[in-house]
């Protein structure tokens, strides 16, 4: 019967970190959705078309006007405006706290 005669063991290797991964933070990015994408486009000063919309999300013009009713006006309690512009087409846009004061 062999007796073990030292406790040898490896020592694990840690993982060896680069610069760039130590300067990173731990907070999470924030995600790109597609609800995202649509406030950032009616936020704009001329608001964004069904059209544009549409080709941002890949979305059907149904759904992007389901959207805008039902998350937008509903779930998320802003305040939605449209004016048709002189191409034809609907723009829609969010209307800010401003311009509810005038």
């Amino acid at each position: 019967m062999q007796t073990k005669t030292s406790n040898t063991r490896k020592p694990i290797k840690q993982p060896v970190m680069t610069t760039k991964q130590r300067a990173k933070p731990n907070a999470p990015k924030a995600k790109r959705t597609k609800a995202s994408m649509i406030l950032t486009l009616l936020k704009r000063s001329k608001g964004a078309s069904l059209v544009e919309i549409s080709t941002a999300t890949g979305w059907q013009p149904h759904s992007v006007r389901g959207f805008l009713s039902g998350t937008i006006k509903k779930r998320m309690g802003l305040e939605l405006s449209s004016k048709p512009d002189g191409k034809g087409q609907r723009r829609y846009y969010l209307v800010s706290e401003t311009d509810n004061k005038s």
